[in-house]
């Protein structure tokens, strides 16, 4: 098992290496390279690791992708970037999922940002949160995983359960506007895990929600099957 943890961590180093001349704008290259690279097998080992700025997201599919159909994700994704990006405040950027496929990474510049040890949505959240809800919506074959964080102070004792009140937070509000409970898939409370700012110090970027938008087994199934727009 270690064996095959480890050769399924290399590859999906390599796929990270591989994929960082890829320009952000586009997640088709990405997409077509990783989906013929790796399949469920890394997806399920890798899942519950850590990489770069989060947790590795996406449940393992259950075929591997091959080349067409991952560059087909790679362009609906691109898509989805688009019209996530037209959220106010919304900073949006690709990502790779577990399976290697493109996913979408969204964040915001002032509505999901949190006061110390405080995880209460304020005004501006709620209504950035309000537009983001109709993109999920109208991409119900992308799955969402939540993920809350925490400035470094304080112990795992109070961030932990802070950043998982947090996450909690931003999925509650985004099902109080029409998002369905079965297309967000986890809510994790990371607590001061991968800061966007490196620092000790009590810091607002830190204290914040991640939310990925990554490919459904539906999605895939329409990839392979060459439906996918």
């Amino acid at each position: 098992m270690k064996k095959m943890k480890f050769t399924a961590a290399a590859l999906s180093m390599l796929l990270v290496l591989g994929s960082c001349g890829t320009s952000q704008k586009t997640g088709t290259a990405a997409g077509a390279g990783a989906g013929a690279a790796l399949g469920a097998l890394v997806g399920g080992l890798l899942n519950n690791s850590h990489r770069g700025t989060g947790a590795v997201v996406g449940a393992a599919i259950g075929a591997a992708v091959g080349g067409t159909a991952g560059n087909l994700i790679g362009k609906h994704m691109d898509k989805v970037k688009a019209e996530a990006e037209a959220v106010k405040n919304a900073q949006v950027s690709t990502v790779t999922d577990a399976n290697g496929l493109t996913a979408v990474k969204v964040t915001f510049d002032s509505g999901i940002l949190f006061q110390t040890n405080k995880y209460a949505l304020n005004a501006s959240a709620k209504n950035d949160l309000a537009q983001f809800a109709q993109v999920l919506k109208n991409n119900a074959d992308c799955e969402v995983a939540i993920q809350g964080y925490t400035d470094a102070t304080g112990n795992d004792g109070i961030n932990l359960p802070l950043s998982q009140n947090r996450a909690n937070a931003v999925s509650n509000y985004l099902k109080s506007c029409g998002v369905t409970s079965s297309q967000i898939k986890s809510v994790e409370g990371l607590g001061s895990a991968n800061p966007v700012v490196n620092t000790t110090a009590a810091c607002a970027q830190n204290r914040r929600v991640e939310v990925y938008m990554y490919a459904s087994q539906a999605m895939v199934n329409a990839a392979n099957n060459g439906t996918l727009k």
